[in-house]
């Protein structure tokens, strides 16, 4: 059967290593105590992935872009009556994906200065004071039930496209390619690649706080010195 390549190599990879971050993030928070510094450490990945996904929606290659995807309402009531015809993501597939794009900057993004109040700080949590650490974990835990809610919503889309229209969501995204007519991506070569993993690595650098000044240590006793009382 006829076939064409639809997602590049830079998005299938962005999209099982941020879907592995989604569940390491999850199951670390739920373990808390020393998982906790992995779970700043998957933060801080995700950083990295989100600023790649974004720069690489201009400079990736065809389905890949947001001018590609990103619809107005014309297209979702076209797509909703069945009238709509494309590759990539459908009109209505578009807005979760940016709605979970957006949701995964706001728990990033109030993830890195969060504080546990027993031993986990966010890489950036030196940058702001106490009380306003305390104000971005309330907002970070309120935000949290919205990507769940995000995740259980794709994975409802997979299962209704392979039990109702008989198509798979999935392996497009494993090999690249998918069955039908359709025109090959284009674009998105290895400039592109490389500039957008250059802006990610930067970004996720500046999440990690390794920047930040170290805080100064108390200088140890000096031997022989009375105790003071």
């Amino acid at each position: 059967m006829q076939r064409f390549r639809v997602w590049d190599l830079p998005t299938r990879i962005f999209h099982w290593t941020l879907a592995f971050c989604v569940v390491g993030s999850f199951v670390t928070a739920k373990i808390g105590g020393n998982a906790m510094v992995w779970h700043g450490r998957i933060g801080v990945t995700v950083v990295g992935l989100l600023v790649f996904r974004l720069v690489w929606g201009f400079s990736g290659s065809t389905y890949a872009r947001f001018s590609q995807f990103v619809r107005g309402p014309s297209a979702i009531r076209a797509y909703l009556r069945g009238q709509w015809q494309g590759a990539g993501h459908n009109p209505l597939g578009a807005l979760s994906v940016l709605a979970m794009l957006a949701t995964l900057m706001l728990l990033v993004a109030t993830g890195l200065f969060a504080n546990d109040d027993i031993a986990f700080e966010g890489p950036l949590y030196a940058l702001v004071g106490k009380e306003f650490s305390d104000r971005l974990v309330g907002l970070h835990r309120l935000i949290e039930p919205a990507i769940i809610l995000l995740v259980l919503a794709h994975l409802g889309a997979i299962f209704y496209y392979v039990r109702v229209k008989k198509e798979s969501l999935v392996r497009p995204m494993v090999t690249g390619w998918r069955v039908g007519a359709g025109e090959t991506a284009k674009g998105g070569g290895a400039i592109a690649f490389c500039v957008a993993l250059v802006i990610a690595l930067a970004a996720a650098y500046g999440a990690s706080g390794a920047w930040l000044p170290e805080e100064p240590t108390a200088p140890p006793a000096a031997a022989g010195s009375a105790p003071a009382f």
